[in-house]
């Protein structure tokens, strides 16, 4: 026997079908929960609006990375070429004037810095690399990529209540709701 401590991750119920899983989405958004997700084996048009989900902030932090990329790869051409070591090739001026010399690796490092900001960020923005998470502790985990539908609410919702949550599930279609814990 056990005496393992748990904790409450929140409560996960499964729908029949996406257009009963969109208008539970919406009408878990309209009830102001924040902290709660849907797991689906395939995309399904019209969530993130059901979800209530704004645009990501990602394409600002992509964009910062490529313009600091851009000012890098000038900035280590033009000191290098112009004021480090002036390099004069075929009489063209050493000067502000030769940019369009710098512009291949201004162009690489707008690309590289992009796609790094884009990994490392998108990983932070997920919460990524996450060793384990409570929602693969729950008995229907392995439906969400398969041919389940589900919704979980967290228990770290300020709307989230064990003994109200559930009744609120089955009241919008939810079967087979489960009280996922987590091992503390």
């Amino acid at each position: 026997m056990s005496n393992e401590l748990k904790r409450v991750y929140g409560y996960l119920a499964e729908f029949d079908n996406p257009q009963d899983l969109a208008h539970a989405a919406e009408q878990i958004r309209d009830a102001g929960f924040k902290r709660w997700d849907v797991h689906s084996p395939y995309a399904i048009h019209g969530m993130d609006a059901a979800m209530g989900l704004g645009r990501s902030r990602l394409p600002w932090f992509v964009f910062g990375g490529g313009v600091l990329g851009l000012t890098t790869g000038f900035l280590l051409a033009y000191v290098t070429q112009v004021i480090i070591y002036p390099t004069v090739v075929q009489a063209k001026p050493v000067n502000i004037h030769t940019t369009p010399a710098f512009f291949p690796p201004m162009f690489e490092l707008t690309i590289l810095f992009s796609g790094f900001t884009t990994l490392f960020v998108l990983l932070a923005l997920m919460g990524l690399p996450r060793l384990n998470h409570p929602f693969f502790a729950a008995r229907q985990a392995h439906k969400a990529t398969d041919d389940g539908l589900l919704i979980v609410i967290e228990a770290r919702d300020p709307l989230f209540s064990k003994e109200e949550t559930r009744p609120f599930l089955e009241k919008l279609g939810g079967k087979n709701i489960e009280l996922v814990e987590d091992a503390i």
